[in-house]
């Protein structure tokens, strides 16, 4: 897994890309506490973060983070 700092609030969190479609986020409480998405109540849970996913796109086009080969990725 990868640190990928999200370019909105510049919490980090620990990124593994799978496929272009599969990404696997792992949050510390610290960053869900923070994010200001992830804090919103007023619709209901939110299930991710726009921003943070923007930054991890611009992370995989600047080439910082890339598909996962690695089978511990896996487990």
């Amino acid at each position: 897994m990868d640190a990928v700092m999200c370019q909105a609030c510049g919490n980090r969190v620990a990124v593994v890309k799978f496929s272009p479609a599969h990404t696997s986020v792992q949050w510390t409480a610290a960053a869900v506490g923070q994010c200001a998405e992830l804090g919103r109540n007023g619709d209901g849970p939110v299930s991710g973060c726009a921003a943070l996913r923007r930054s991890i796109d611009n992370a995989v086009i600047a080439g910082a983070l890339g598909l996962s080969t690695r089978e511990e990725d896996l487990l």
